[in-house]
């Protein structure tokens, strides 16, 4: 999956929208989408369908909330921090500015509430005590969040507070933010209940307060998240997914991402285009389950003369509709094989390309052990090796 992220990040898996010779006409065309950036990315096959300025620099607004939440879901499951564990409410949390939950320095509020307040009414004050509580200072929170996104690759994202109010040099990118909403769902999904959510309200705080500002959580019961965004300098924002159901392929979903909305109608109206148009517009075709093998090649020196290769994630590809017959793959790998084969050791590519356009390499690793063979083993391969 790393590598999927590290693809995406380099923009490998190309987006479908334009190839050589007769093919571009016949490319699915995105609707007019009347926002400054976006993308839409289908995260089943890691490959981006539509994008307009993904690598410019944008005000964050909210959406740097995506990565304070992955840095506190990483400190819960190192348990420096549990759900239960109630936390301080600083002069400086209670005075934030902007969207709050409305908690003040007389309460103790558990983590669990926290994270709530944070994700689903955007509380700039639940994100300060979030940050204090897990980095110690508001600071030291930001440092961590800066080196998670360099772990990432995130080179177009700097971090200068948690919260997201406007601040010079605290930018991000499109094609970023689809990076973090990727890596949020993949790596924390017990945690992503909290963006599918639509009402939450803390105890004593106001209840007109409680609505989640993801207006797509009310239209389309497909939509699960992820976060909304906006100040006077970003203007309206939203990164929604949605997952729907499609026979044999399974689960399928996407992830969009609008920045510069006019409005908050708007940025819900334009991610809701973007959506439907992915899902009509492009198949999703399995080629291959995880753990199932694409190629059983011959091994040499080995306590075995055969070794499966294949991916431990299903191989998806995104084809425009219609497209399906036109999928081909070709196997690229050494040859001849010699062992020994550790389970998970990178031992070839699978190119899939449709018509005559690459749109995918996956790589391919050994799905089991393959020990060295004995001495006489080894000797009698190398005798055989020699003579072809």
């Amino acid at each position: 999956m790393k590598r999927l992220f590290r693809a995406l990040r380099s923009l490998v898996l190309p987006i479908l929208v334009a190839a050589a010779g007769g093919a571009q006409a016949q490319a699915p065309q995105p609707p007019e989408i009347a926002v400054r950036n976006y993308l839409l990315m289908d995260a089943t096959s890691g490959q981006i369908l539509a994008a307009k300025d993904i690598d410019a620099p944008v005000e964050q607004a909210s959406l740097t909330k995506l990565m304070t939440a992955y840095v506190v879901f990483d400190a819960l499951r190192a348990k420096k921090i549990t759900l239960e564990q109630k936390l301080p409410v600083s002069e400086r949390a209670w005075k934030m500015p902007g969207s709050r939950m409305f908690i003040d320095p007389k309460m103790q509020v558990p983590v669990d509430d926290l994270l709530s307040g944070m994700i689903i009414q955007s509380g700039n004050d639940a994100t300060m005590a979030l940050a204090e509580g897990v980095g110690g200072t508001a600071e030291q929170f930001v440092k961590m969040m800066n080196d998670q996104a360099a772990a990432m690759g995130l080179k177009g994202t700097a971090y200068k507070n948690p919260e997201g109010l406007t601040e010079a040099g605290h930018t991000t990118t499109a094609r970023d933010l689809a990076v973090i909403t990727a890596r949020l769902q993949q790596d924390f999904p017990e945690y992503m209940h909290y963006y599918a959510t639509k009402q939450y309200r803390y105890p004593g705080t106001p209840a007109s307060n409680s609505n989640n500002r993801n207006l797509l959580l009310y239209r389309d019961p497909s939509v699960d998240g992820m976060k909304t965004g906006h100040t006077a300098a970003a203007g309206y924002c939203l990164v929604s997914t949605a997952k729907r159901e499609f026979s044999g392929v399974g689960s399928r979903r996407l992830i969009s991402i609008v920045l510069g909305a006019a409005s908050e109608n708007a940025r819900a109206n334009e991610s809701q285009k973007l959506l439907n148009w992915g899902y009509t517009a492009f198949d999703a075709v399995k080629l291959f389950d995880a753990n199932q093998a694409v190629e059983t090649p011959a091994v040499w020196k080995g306590a075995q003369n055969s070794l499966k290769i294949g991916s431990t994630a299903p191989i998806v590809i995104t084809v425009p509709s219609g497209s399906a017959g036109k999928v081909s793959t070709q196997v690229v790998r050494q040859d001849p094989l010699v062992a020994p084969f550790a389970k998970g050791q990178e031992v070839g590519k699978l190119k899939i390309t449709v018509g005559d356009q690459m749109v995918r390499e996956v790589p391919l690793v050994a799905l089991e052990d393959v020990p060295q063979a004995g001495l006489f083993g080894r000797a009698w391969d190398a005798i055989r090796l020699w003579i072809k």
